[in-house]
């Protein structure tokens, strides 16, 4: 019987990718977006498409009854849907924090909850969380949107021992930078952000894509990541995590230095960038 996957947020890059992987694997593939046009093409391919706001209750509910209607059950979960607002912590409006976590934390959480008791019903699924190596490491600039990754991170592992009982694997995906359109996303949000005068030489960072990840060195392709998370949905007793691409190992070594030491470089990195600012 062919496996089912349900998968937020494939309008383009990781979503998009994942969608074409599990298709090529086999999958019964239920892809979707907030804009359904944004996934017709996926529909031509073979998938399932449907219109999905994770903010929205009611288009979570309707999607997950579809699957159930037509396929019967629900066997892997890709919270993949999410995007990231930039800034300064004191520049951030509480609105925008807000509507970070209503996408990064509470969506994926109102996710989870639809589709776990068909999944325990059955004894079986996967649950795969797209998080990111901003989730296990928080940088100046990037504290809202660590923030709800850390949350992410949180809720996911207590989640996986709740329901290993019940035959369902949580696994949490850690990428890197990754070559999307994700930071064009990011700096759109960025630019909504109202700039205090205090935090000159942290914009000059965060105003150049490639200082903070997209398509610059070291990104991975969203090929990469997507085949990890088939690879997490395909295995019989999948890893807790899996970091994707170099970027994300190596900083996830950063976690055991001590915070005052990383702190110390980032003023080092500051002090560097405001006597010589980047792109001149």
């Amino acid at each position: 019987m062919t496996e089912t996957v349900l998968i937020t947020g494939c309008s383009s890059g990781i979503g998009r990718e994942t969608a074409h992987a599990f298709l090529e694997d086999g999958w019964e593939v239920y892809a979707t977006a907030r804009n359904p046009a944004d996934v017709e093409a996926l529909g031509e391919a073979g998938a399932n498409i449907a219109t999905l706001d994770v903010t929205d209750e009611d288009d979570v509910e309707r999607v997950v009854e579809r699957m159930i209607d037509e396929e019967g059950r629900v066997d892997c979960l890709v919270n993949n849907a999410g995007y990231a607002q930039l800034g300064p912590v004191e520049d951030v409006p509480v609105e925008s924090v807000e509507d970070q976590f209503a996408v990064n934390v509470y969506g994926p959480h109102r996710l989870v909850r639809e589709v776990l008791p068909h999944m325990r019903e059955r004894q079986t699924g996967t649950i795969v969380n797209v998080s990111s190596v901003a989730g296990r490491l928080a940088t100046p600039g990037m504290g809202v949107y660590s923030g709800s990754k850390f949350a992410m991170e949180g809720i996911t592992d207590s989640l996986r021992p709740e329901v290993a009982d019940h035959g369902i694997d949580v696994v949490l995906v850690e990428p890197g930078p990754v070559d999307t359109a994700f930071t064009e996303r990011a700096n759109d949000e960025l630019q909504g952000v109202e700039r205090s005068d205090g935090y000159d030489t942290l914009y000059s960072i965060l105003d150049d894509s490639e200082a903070i990840g997209g398509g610059g060195p070291g990104s991975v392709s969203p090929r990469e990541v997507a085949e990890t998370i088939l690879d997490a949905a395909n295995l019989s007793d999948p890893a807790d995590r899996y970091p994707v691409g170099q970027v994300a190992k190596v900083t996830l070594l950063a976690r055991f230095i001590p915070a005052k030491l990383r702190d110390k470089f980032f003023g080092l990195l500051f002090s560097l960038v405001a006597k010589n600012p980047l792109g001149e």
